[in-house]
């Protein structure tokens, strides 16, 4: 039986990650961060920050959990994230501005194709978001994707962030759906790699043409966008 088959027969929840599967969160911090940046004199790449935020805010929440000292709100994870990353490219700041920048996270866009390929699968599915954000963030961001899920759930409920493997079984229990009929669909690698470890079905958004790497937990699927993925899954 081809993948795609056997994961239409089985297949009853799909469970999406938020930062960067659903919502584009490289381009929406760019756009709010070139402004802030050349205001401040700054004279290097606005994405490149915004990589470097990102990769610093991920680096400290893997350090959080493997501490195992109790949950750390993703707000304050983020906030450490761009005062460290400031503070290395030279940039005076206030606490304030760290505050607005990493609430602009909960005012993000969603990808394009996302909403009517959402709509699309709804038609058949029960989605969710799994997310490392903080439930009030996940609350916030609602009204800006313009997309209804059936149900919001944040790492803060398991206490730990993705991809701990309590985060999945806190979502399999909320969901009250057994790992085969769930389906998780992320953009980034460590995502896929905890969810499938865990026992889930996997989709790899691959938006950046990047290799999974040879993991032993590939995934089931690997689409580039969520329309490739509504067109397969429909």
């Amino acid at each position: 039986m081809e993948p795609v088959d056997r994961l239409r027969r089985e297949i009853k929840v799909l469970v999406f990650d938020q930062y960067g599967t659903v919502v584009d969160m490289q381009k929406g911090l760019t756009e709010v961060v070139a402004p802030f940046l050349e205001r401040k004199g700054w004279k290097g790449d606005a994405h490149r920050f915004v990589t470097w935020w990102r990769r610093t805010h991920f680096e400290n929440s893997m350090i959080d959990s493997l501490c195992d000292r109790g949950h750390t709100p993703y707000r304050e994870i983020g906030q450490r994230a761009v005062s460290h990353v400031m503070d290395r490219a030279g940039i005076a700041y206030t606490r304030d501005e760290v505050e607005w920048l990493v609430g602009r996270i909960e005012a993000l866009k969603p990808f394009p194709e996302a909403v009517v390929a959402l709509q699309h699968l709804h038609r058949r599915y029960k989605l969710a978001i799994l997310s490392n954000g903080d439930k009030d963030m996940l609350a916030a961001a609602k009204p800006y994707i313009g997309f209804a899920f059936d149900q919001t759930i944040s790492v803060e409920e398991a206490g730990y962030f993705k991809p701990h493997w309590k985060t999945y079984a806190k979502a399999e229990e909320i969901l009250g759906e057994k790992q085969a009929g769930i389906l998780f669909v992320a953009n980034h690698v460590f995502d896929c790699v905890g969810a499938k470890s865990y026992g889930f079905n996997t989709v790899f958004i691959d938006r950046r043409k990047q290799p999974f790497g040879p993991w032993p937990e590939q995934p089931d699927l690997v689409v580039a966008n969520l329309k490739e993925l509504a067109d397969a899954l429909i």
